[in-house]
């Protein structure tokens, strides 16, 4: 039986709902779970709380994702599967919507204070990042580079340590396991070209095409992680 949840940490509350209903019985293994949408209306949570819930399990080893056919609960084994502590770690979609607040007030100051030197560091990020397209891990760490560099225009250490740390929070066995399904060539592409809007809005010294063009690209990022591991078609919450 499914309980409404409290509003605290979401994501691990419905893990452990789900987890309680496959140590029970009630989907065996081989068989598929409920869609997302019926999940997330029995819950009363949202489809990526869900997409959350699910990646904890998935890393616990409890089920089994296969995109574009739904999820499925784990053959058993001799071997228990390790069940992940309950912390308070942040969901992947929580950490996109904090940087997409911070990060485009970063960018707006930022361009207030770019000079040649700074918008010339960041052209060296985007050539670099356009040959490791490929490359997720190499992406992975300029697309760093990029964000870290805007906050550097500011001048202000503890800004710049403070977005990279806020960033590493996506390096998280759940952001992980996330955007292995979700990230690729196609993405990093398109975040490179919403790059290059920022940089040339932070060039032009314009504060509030800086500050939109950082908020498109972060909730765009958001929608790439949106999308639905199972049959019915991706429709926005």
């Amino acid at each position: 039986m499914f309980v409404a949840l409290e509003p605290r940490r979401l994501y691990r509350q419905a893990a452990e709902q789900l987890r309680t209903l496959i140590e029970a019985g009630e989907v065996r293994p081989g068989e598929r779970l409920p869609a997302e949408r019926e999940l997330a209306e029995r819950l009363g949570v949202s489809r990526p709380t869900i997409r959350e819930a699910l990646i904890v399990l998935e890393v616990e080893g409890l089920i089994q994702i296969r995109m574009g056919s739904g999820v499925y609960v784990s053959a058993r084994s001799n071997r228990q599967p390790e069940i992940l502590a309950a912390d308070d770690s942040d969901g992947p979609f929580e950490i996109l919507q904090a940087r997409c607040l911070i990060e485009s007030a970063i960018a707006e100051e930022a361009a207030r204070k770019a000079d040649s030197e700074s918008i010339a560091k960041l052209n060296s990020i985007l050539a670099e990042m356009e040959g490791s397209l490929d490359d997720s891990h190499q992406a992975l760490a300029l697309d760093r580079a990029f964000h870290t560099a805007i906050a550097d225009m500011i001048g202000n250490s503890a800004l710049n340590r403070f977005t990279g740390l806020i960033y590493d929070k996506r390096l998280s066995p759940y952001f992980t396991k996330l955007a292995s399904y979700f990230e690729g060539p196609h993405t990093w592409k398109a975040a490179l070209e919403e790059h290059k809007i920022i940089r040339d809005a932070l060039a032009a010294g314009n504060p509030a095409d800086a500050r939109e063009a950082m908020r498109q690209h972060l909730t765009l990022s958001q929608k790439r992680f949106s999308e639905s591991f199972g049959e019915e078609p991706t429709r926005n919450d």
